[in-house]
Parts: structure tokens; C-alpha cells; sequence
């Protein structure tokens, strides 16, 4: 795809991680001066070297995208290096053990007696739930305000926010991130309307199943062979594979190519490799 970014600043929240970072560089690549941010400085600086040394540019801070003022700090610093923010991607998020129940189903077996290290859907930690909704849904929320204040003054930019498969159907086990994802696809929708009149556009990207740091343990095991949990998602996925962070590029760069896409506001796009068409029949 011949996108051209030249001459924009975008500014990737959870940057440091493997799809992030791969976002990242692809917006570099076409053009766009791009600061990672990520809790982890350490992390965030590694992907901006990277660029660097490809002959992009690129500056990585650390930043928490639940505190407000760690989120303006990071603004100062990016609109003295780089020039105000023209492309906000929204990539931090993730999910906690504690917002996690350890069966697919509920049985009465359950209910009859404590098994030790078993969480039930009625042992789910009130404040391990409220953490994975704050980290997605407010880890979007208070950046979209930070960075597209710029665009608003300046008439126009773009906001891609990450949802999830989970958003469409959700998966056994994780209640807490698939409401809090399922609140990504809305709040989409929500902001695209209300920042038509100001120019910016707002989409989303649903990745289906990539291997990361997060899940690699849930879904494969130390010699590369897939859990149980693993087989599961090849077997209702029809292509047969995990994705790659690169298949992620296309529909990031088409939503914010002006000229392909300057008529496309308040979608989310699947890039599953076909899981959300599968009935699993």
C-alpha cells in the first residue's frame, strides 16, 4: 500500500508491545514522525531506536495511560520534538487473573465446595474487574482527550482505537475484558459522531488471535505446540493459523489514508482470519 504520512505526528499508547510496536513502524514507514508510549520507558525507547535506525523518526516516552497528568507530561514532550498529534492510536489495554474465572463453565460440582486455585464467576475480584475496564476503556478515553485536543484546534485527524474479537462474541472465561472491549467498539462509535464537525476521523481494528506476551502461555506450550485452549481458536478460526502483527498493517493504514478512507468514520474491522464469520458448525 502506498500510504503517505509525511509531514504527520502519530502517537501509539502501549507502543513497547508486539502489535503495537509493528504498528508503529508501518506508520514510520509511510511517512509519520511517531512517538511510542508505553508504561515501560524501556520498551517504548527500544521501538523508537528501531525506527530510528530504519531512517525514521521516531522519540519513545513512558507514560500511564490512566493518569492524566503522566499523559499531558508526554504531550509537552511530543509537541516540542515532533509537532502536535495528527494520528492517536489507541493500543494500550490488556486484561488481569483477577477479572479472569478458571472454568468455561459453571457447575453445581462449584458451588458444593472451595477448590484452591479455582475462581469461580462468584470469586471474580471486584477490583481485578474495575482494573481491566479502566485499563481499556479509560486507557483510551483519557488519551483520545489529551491528544485530540490538537486535532480539534487544528481541523482534522485520525483516532484508531483496538477492539477485539471479544467484542462480537465473548470469550469463555474473561468476562471483564470482553465487556471492556465490547465498550471499545461503542465508545468508536460514540466518538466518531461526535468529532465529525471537527474533522477527525474515528475507527477501530478488531484483531482476532495473535500470539503476544499476554496470551503465548494460555495458548502454547514451551516446545510450540498449542494448549488445549490453543487447538480451540485454530479450529474456529477458518484460515488455521494465529495472525501475524504485519496482517495488521492494511486496515491500519487504509483507515487513515484520507484519500482511500475519508469517508469511513465509526467502523470497527475485523482481522481474524475469518473467526467472527464461523459459526463453528
Amino acid at each position: 500500500m502506498k500510504v503517505d504520512l509525511t509531514g504527520k505526528v502519530a502517537v501509539v499508547t502501549g507502543g513497547g508491545g508486539i502489535l503495537c510496536s509493528v504498528m508503529a513502524k508501518a506508520l514510520a514507514k509511510a511517512g509519520a514522525k511517531v512517538a511510542i508510549l508505553d508504561l515501560r520507558a524501556e520498551a517504548a525507547e527500544a521501538v523508537a531506536e528501531e525506527i530510528k535506525a530504519d531512517g525514521g523518526v521516531a522519540i519513545g516516552l513512558s507514560a500511564n495511560v490512566l493518569e492524566l497528568a503522566s499523559l499531558q507530561e508526554a504531550d509537552a514532550k511530543i509537541t516540542a520534538a515532533l509537532g502536535p498529534c495528527d494520528i492517536l492510536i489507541n493500543g494500550a489495554g490488556g486484561n488481569n487473573p483477577k477479572g479472569t474465572t478458571s472454568k468455561e463453565y459453571l457447575t453445581k460440582e462449584d458451588l458444593a465446595e472451595k477448590i484452591e486455585g479455582v475462581t469461580t464467576f462468584f470469586d471474580l475480584d471486584p477490583a481485578g474487574v474495575g482494573f481491566v475496564f479502566n485499563l481499556n476503556f479509560l486507557g483510551t478515553l483519557l488519551p483520545t482527550q489529551v491528544f485530540c485536543k490538537h486535532m480539534a484546534a487544528n481541523n482534522g485527524g485520525n483516532v484508531i482505537n483496538i477492539s477485539s474479537m471479544n467484542a462480537y462474541c465473548p470469550l469463555t472465561k474473561i468476562p471483564a475484558y470482553s465487556g471492556a472491549k465490547a465498550a471499545i467498539s461503542n465508545f468508536t462509535q460514540w466518538l466518531a459522531v461526535h468529532f465529525s464537525k471537527v474533522n477527525i476521523r474515528v475507527n477501530a481494528i478488531a484483531p482476532g488471535f495473535f500470539l503476544t506476551n499476554q496470551n503465548r502461555a494460555l495458548v502454547s506450550n514451551p516446545d510450540g505446540t498449542w494448549t488445549p485452549r490453543g487447538n480451540t481458536i485454530i479450529a474456529h478460526t477458518p484460515m488455521g493459523k494465529f495472525g501475524k502483527p504485519e496482517d495488521l498493517n492494511g486496515a491500519l493504514l487504509f483507515l487513515l489514508d484520507d484519500e482511500a478512507a475519508g469517508f469511513v468514520n465509526g467502523i470497527v474491522i475485523p482481522v481474524d482470519g475469518g473467526f467472527s464469520a464461523f459459526s463453528g458448525v
